[in-house]
């Protein structure tokens, strides 16, 4: 009888020390999925932008007689679910000029040094590799290399789609219209903020008034924190100061909405706000092949 119980008393033991070890394995595998996905951004180059009329940044004539250089960003954000590539840069086709390229009316000096290609190469990727394409809005200095992701989905609100793609913008617009026809694999948003990867650390934000479909991103990093990609919400620190609006927006009272709703989220999440024409916020982030983290 004493033998039977020892015995009983070892299956305990054993049984209660199996427990225990099967609970802190799971407790341990609930604590892994717990954790923030590893999310990386790296910053490009798409080239530079300089504003020969600054007065066209303003609905009054407070820049009038001056210039600025614009830097022209564009960045690629690595998900454990997928690849998203934010924002275009100026046509590649300015790639290897002698001489920067002025607009006609004078107004814009623009220049490129280097195709997305290349610079995806640093980081060992290629075109094919990125999942996603979205572009805060389809200007011409946003959507210069789309052209070269033709096997990524397309994210892009409706309002903005409809806009680019309408008979009357690839008539005034066609370098624009030309520069996105041959993206086929398209996902429309319904004109509202879009979770990428589904779990809140890359967010769009929708933000209309500079064109009708322009949007925003909101990134969550481990290390760095929240931050806000703005696209053109405001090209420069005294635009966001004094909430200026260039004449060439498409909506002037739904930007000023868009700017309200962007500096009250930025301020709710803790997000730091890089301008992504801002020479001074684009030399604060690491180039790649570094990266945020």
């Amino acid at each position: 009888m004493k033998k039977v119980f020892l015995s009983l008393l070892i299956v305990s033991a054993f049984a209660c020390k199996q427990v225990k070890k099967e609970t802190a394995i799971t407790a341990e595998t609930e604590k892994e999925s717990m954790a923030p996905p590893e999310v990386k951004l790296y910053a490009f180059n798409g080239g530079t932008v300089n504003a020969n009329m600054l007065e066209l940044f303003s609905q009054d004539t407070t820049y009038t007689g001056q210039s600025k250089e614009f830097a022209d960003a564009f960045y690629v954000i690595v998900h454990p679910k997928g690849t998203l590539l934010w924002d275009g840069g100026l046509p590649e086709s300015l790639v290897g000029m002698e001489e920067p390229f002025t607009s006609p009316d004078g107004a814009f000096t623009v220049s490129r040094k280097d195709s997305v290609a290349n610079q995806l190469a640093t980081i060992e990727m290629t075109p094919e590799d990125i999942d996603f394409i979205a572009f805060s809005h389809t200007h011409f200095d946003h959507v210069g290399h789309a052209n070269a992701f033709t096997k990524s989905t397309w994210l892009v609100q409706e309002k903005e789609y409809d806009f680019v793609t309408s008979e009357e913008n690839q008539k005034s617009n066609p370098d624009i219209y030309n520069a996105i026809k041959d993206l086929t694999k398209i996902k429309k948003i319904a004109n509202t903020d879009y979770d990428v990867f589904g779990d809140g650390t890359v967010v769009i934000k929708f933000m209309p008034g500079h064109t009708p479909g322009h949007q925003v991103l909101f990134v969550d990093l481990t290390e760095h924190g929240p931050l806000l990609l703005s696209g053109d919400m405001y090209h420069f620190y005294e635009n966001r100061e004094f909430k200026r609006v260039p004449i060439f927006n498409f909506d002037v009272a739904q930007t000023k909405e868009s700017m309200a709703a962007f500096e009250k989220f930025a301020e709710e999440k803790g997000a730091q706000v890089y301008l992504q024409h801002s020479k001074q916020d684009f030399e604060k982030l690491p180039k790649a092949p570094n990266y945020l983290k």
